[in-house]
């Protein structure tokens, strides 16, 4: 009886952490949470950024920039980064994901393809980039290759995602006690669930989008590690590849310094060269 009472516990407690942060049900409306920052803003870039004054008057034309959170937590966590993005001179809009994230992830794909409407309307751009974490990345994919994303997405970077599952959503039904205890997004990142079946069936990057993933070995919740990455074209970035000293976890990959860089080189479309002291 205690060990099928703590069975949503225990699911919870793995699904929360699966992608650490998001927030209210309802995404919040662009008015809400877009920071801009000045053209002529002083930028706080690592030493592979371009700080000259045409760098800086095109990135106050680059794409406005849409965090889209992860799996239950806090939205405030994603602040770090997209402090980060605002200080570099983008616009930044947060997206975090409906019910927590627990639900259908088409779902909330739907609600993404609602936010990134608000966002091009407010911030009068034609596209926008989306920097996703853990199940915010396959949110995204799904609205760029379901829901007509890819006529309004510019770049795709991903932290951390499972796209193609992780063990640990299988956690529970290892331990004989269910599948996921019904949480609907637990089943959808299980490896060789019908969700990431379909998601991964044909072409991975479809589109003009310029895709990059981003992983870290140390990485406690997608295992195995290299299911964060994707086929077909798209730019797969190990941190431990360049900095094998780098210790980076799952959430580490939203607030380290080395991975900023690395979002910030796939945002301007540079080389990847990963700044292996970054802060």
């Amino acid at each position: 009886m205690l060990l099928r009472k703590a069975v949503p516990v225990l699911v919870l407690a793995v699904v929360a952490v699966l992608s650490a942060p998001a927030a209210a049900a309802a995404a919040p409306t662009p008015a809400t949470t877009a920071n801009t920052v000045s053209a002529t803003a002083t930028t706080t870039a690592a030493p592979d950024a371009t700080a000259t004054d045409d760098g800086l008057r095109a990135l106050a034309t680059a794409n406005p920039v849409i965090v889209v959170g992860g799996l239950s937590g806090f939205a405030a966590v994603y602040e770090p980064l997209a402090a980060r993005l605002r200080a570099d001179g983008y616009r930044v809009w947060i997206y975090a994901l409906p019910n927590l994230g627990l639900g259908d992830i088409t779902a909330s794909a739907s609600g993404l393809r609602g936010f990134v409407g608000q966002v091009r309307s407010a911030a009068g751009g034609a596209k926008v980039d989306l920097v996703a974490h853990s199940e915010g990345g396959l949110v995204s994919r799904y609205y760029i290759k379901n829901l007509g994303g890819g006529d309004a997405v510019g770049r795709y970077v991903s932290l951390g995602t499972p796209q193609y599952g992780t063990y640990v959503a299988n956690i529970v039904a290892f331990l004989g006690l269910g599948s996921c205890a019904g949480v609907v997004a637990c089943q959808q990142m299980t490896i060789g669930s019908s969700f990431l079946t379909a998601l991964n069936a044909g072409d991975d990057t479809p589109g003009a989008v310029r895709w990059t993933t981003v992983r870290t070995w140390q990485d406690e919740l997608v295992r195995p590690v290299d299911n964060a990455t994707l086929a077909d074209g798209a730019t797969n970035v190990l941190i431990q590849s360049a900095c094998p000293l780098r210790v980076v976890g799952h959430l580490g990959l939203v607030l380290d310094g080395t991975t900023y860089t690395v979002i910030r080189q796939a945002l301007r479309d540079a080389a990847i060269r990963p700044n292996c002291l970054a802060l």
